[in-house]
């Protein structure tokens, strides 16, 4: 029995171990897509910042003006950067920040955002979600080795050891 106790813990530690190469490939597949996501909304809003404007106006945000435009070069400048790896932990916040305050902006949205435990499919099915657990994962896990933060990060510590 103990034979068998040690081929399926050791089967069950290499399959952990070659699940855990596929880490940074995944972390990298969501920085490039959800990235390149929020680049393109940030582009879109600030090349309409009439309409977008208008619609935090219906919203009774204060500054709309100024609100529409922060949104739209955080959108565009975080999700380039978040698409890099640069600057990745920060990055994730201010993004993350920006996607609850999108969340509890709009008024439906508000809503499915309160219902995150009571109707889970309500707060997953808001626009928000994915842009929002997109940068959650990021900011708690970190961009992976395929980012340029890893590249500092390694310069850096050669700088030091030298």
């Amino acid at each position: 029995m103990q034979k068998l106790i040690n081929f399926f813990g050791k089967l069950y530690g290499g399959c952990a171990r070659g699940l855990d190469l596929l880490q940074s490939p995944l972390l990298l597949a969501i920085r490039l897509y959800w990235g390149w996501q929020f680049a393109q909304d940030g582009w879109g809003k600030l090349t309409h910042l009439d309409k977008v404007t208008q619609f935090f106006t219906s919203l009774n945000l204060p500054a709309p003006a100024l609100a529409a435009l922060m949104v739209a070069l955080i959108e565009l400048v975080g999700g380039t950067l978040f698409a890099l790896g640069f600057a990745s932990r920060l990055t994730s916040l201010v993004l993350f920040v920006n996607m609850t305050m999108a969340y509890l902006s709009v008024p439906d949205d508000r809503t499915n955002f309160l219902h995150i435990l009571s109707k889970p499919d309500d707060f997953y099915g808001a626009t928000p979600y994915t842009y929002w657990f997109a940068a959650l994962l990021i900011l708690i896990l970190g961009p992976g080795v395929f980012a340029v933060d890893w590249l500092i990060a390694r310069w850096y510590r050669r700088r030091r050891t030298a």
